[in-house]
């Protein structure tokens, strides 16, 4: 497999399975769609490939901007995901970041060293 979506997790959230498992799936989701818009060819990769889908950690916010920031200057799909607040955690807390589907070689320099959940 050439081709990966890569979810970065706050892990100073401290969120419930079910919150941590939707919080993945909308950024899944939001990256899938991002992707498809704008590099068809990845997004078609990584379809054609089986979907391939990493969840990683990120110490907090902090981190996740940081990462934010490289996969943009990488030109790498990307979906920073902000919880509304309706149920553990308080509005507009940010929770994720999805990057790609991309390549493997251009995903792992910006999260290839984060611990998996």
């Amino acid at each position: 497999m050439e081709y990966k979506l890569v979810v970065v997790v706050r892990e100073d959230l401290k969120m419930s399975g079910g919150k941590l498992a939707v919080q993945v799936a909308h950024a899944a989701v939001s990256c899938a769609l991002e992707s498809r818009a704008k590099n068809s060819s990845w997004f078609a990769s990584w379809y054609r490939e089986g979907q391939r889908k990493v969840v990683l950690r990120a110490a907090d916010l902090e981190e996740l901007r940081i990462l934010e920031s490289k996969a943009a200057r990488a030109g790498l799909p990307r979906a920073l995901i902000t919880d509304a607040g309706l149920t553990e955690l308080p509005p507009n807390t940010t929770t994720c970041l999805g990057i790609g589907p991309a390549p493997e070689d251009k995903v792992d320099p910006i999260t290839g060293s984060l611990p998996l959940v």
